[in-house]
């Protein structure tokens, strides 16, 4: 039962829900990722977090739901929903700027701002390595460790990396 020194608000739950990794980029939180959707806190301090996958099918879905269970629960909250919608469709301008900055320090270059007119007019984007900052890249595979992202290589430092796709 929480008392008034630790009321269940919207705000205390974006907190600990900062404190909740991506399973499969332990560097960045589902807040600065932007898979969280929405929180809802009722009169009675029910809570219902939704959360929006970042692709149709993304198998971490289940991890982080469950994480989001145990974290709140570990807090003192245990009245709590989690679930998952579709609509919002999320989209990398969803990733904070936090969330982008964490990305490449981890050795992941971050997603455009926006998609890139190049892709429509059949030539390759333009991805800084994070290693180095060389512009001086080639994507070796639309598929990197997961789905969302592809795999690149520097050709200055010679140092493979993955790119999240934006989407």
């Amino acid at each position: 039962m929480m008392g008034d020194q630790n009321p269940i608000t919207e705000e205390r739950i974006l907190a600990i829900l900062d404190r909740v990794k991506d399973p499969e980029i332990p560097v960045i939180s589902l807040i600065d990722l932007g898979v969280v959707n929405g929180i809802d806190v009722s009169a009675s301090g029910a809570v219902t977090v939704t959360i929006t996958p970042t692709y149709t099918g993304c198998p971490a879905m289940d991890v982080m739901k469950a994480d989001i269970l145990t974290e709140l629960g570990n807090a003192g909250i245990e009245d709590v929903r989690v679930e998952l919608v579709l609509a919002p469709a999320w989209s990398t301008d969803r990733i904070t700027e936090g969330g982008k900055r964490k990305l490449k320090e981890y050795g992941i270059a971050p997603p455009e701002t926006t998609a890139d007119i190049r892709a429509l007019k059949g030539k390759a984007p333009i991805v800084e390595c994070p290693q180095c900052g060389s512009e001086d890249t080639v994507m070796l595979s639309a598929f990197g460790s997961t789905a969302c992202k592809a795999l690149w290589k520097c050709n200055t430092c010679l140092e493979p990396f993955d790119q999240f796709k934006c989407l």
